[in-house]
């Protein structure tokens, strides 16, 4: 994603999403999100400061690292972007824990952390649901009914049906037609739903600790009948941004961008049940351009790049080239899980 580092909240100049190709690691995926930023920084007269990445587990983030070779950039634990992008906007409680729950195509992510420390209390990732599995009982349900989709086509629908009610679904090779509903969509998933609700309820057992708030994150969260069914299970005040998928992105632009570059980025994790302690303009702007790396069904890559908007009347960049920043560790332990 491409932004103002000042400005993070505001429409992004640019994204881009690019799938993980079968059979190859995370890191290809995310340095060619990386190069497509870039070409479209360059295409705006904007030149490349830094490059940072949130990564969601250990193993992410070696990939990404050795990967980068001599290149610096900042790497950031995927919650710690998230608490830092909610806490930005003003969602974030003061006090107690949030569970934030991240249901996005590769899958679903559960996180409770402390909103004042932002310790990681506990955490876990599951395949079983996501939007990769919704975009194929979407498919499976039209091909029941005679339409017959490709894979991004229901993936559209799936999306469509976030913002409208009714959407009419096409066969390109029979031009059969069905209409579909929210409420068929929303049947599809619910029993999806209903086990991650098992699965965060768990993950609160765990800790021994009850969250004040739950975080809806991740692109399958902007589906009304998802937000509501996770509200009404869980029974907790939601946080809710309107672009759910960018979260983690934007909590990153805002970290690397107030970080030195030699620190490191850690995330404080807890193994067992943790006692809890109870934007002016700038004359020089940043652009921000951020990959946050997904394991997935198929895995998918968003990203994240820093820019400095420094160019002079002409089209020529003035001043001297700035300093890449360092690259930044993430918790050497992955997320608990059982």
């Amino acid at each position: 994603m491409l932004t103002h580092s000042d400005q993070p909240h505001l429409p992004p100049i640019d994204h881009c999403t690019v799938p993980r190709p079968s059979g190859a690691g995370v890191d290809e995926a995310v340095f060619h999100a990386i190069e497509l930023m870039r070409e479209a920084a360059t295409s705006r007269d904007e030149f490349v400061t830094g490059i940072a990445v949130t990564t969601r587990c250990p193993t992410h983030e070696e990939a990404v690292r050795a990967a980068a070779g001599r290149s610096r950039l900042t790497i950031v634990d995927e919650p710690l972007a998230q608490l830092r992008y909610l806490r930005f906007s003003g969602r974030l409680p003061a006090e107690g824990t949030v569970l934030i729950y991240d249901l996005g195509a590769s899958g679903l992510t559960v996180t409770q952390a402390d909103c004042r420390t932002d310790a990681i209390l506990a955490g876990r990732h599951s395949t079983v649901v996501g939007g990769d599995g919704h975009d194929a009982l979407l498919r499976w349900r039209l091909a029941h009914d005679g339409v017959a989709i490709d894979r991004p086509t229901s993936c559209a629908y799936k999306e469509a049906l976030t913002a409208s009610p009714v959407v009419t679904a096409t066969d390109p090779r029979t031009h059969s037609r069905v209409v579909l509903t929210r409420s068929d969509f929303n049947e599809l998933v619910t029993a999806g739903i209903h086990h991650s609700v098992s699965y965060v309820r768990q993950l609160i057992e765990e800790t021994g600790v009850q969250p004040q708030a739950v975080a809806l994150l991740g692109g399958c969260t902007r589906n009304p009948g998802i937000r509501t069914t996770v509200e009404g299970l869980l029974d907790l005040p939601s946080i809710y941004d309107p672009e759910p998928e960018f979260v983690s992105a934007r909590g990153a632009v805002l970290m690397a961008t107030q970080l030195p570059s030699a620190r490191r980025v850690r995330g404080v994790r807890f193994a067992g049940k943790p006692a809890v302690p109870g934007p002016n303009g700038v004359s020089k702007r940043k652009l921000v351009a951020a990959a946050a790396v997904t394991a997935t069904l198929g895995a998918t890559v968003a990203g994240l790049l820093v820019l400095d908007h420094t160019s002079a009347p002409g089209g020529t960049h003035g001043g001297t080239n700035p300093s890449p920043m360092e690259v930044a560790g993430t918790p050497a332990n992955p997320l608990n899980s059982k």
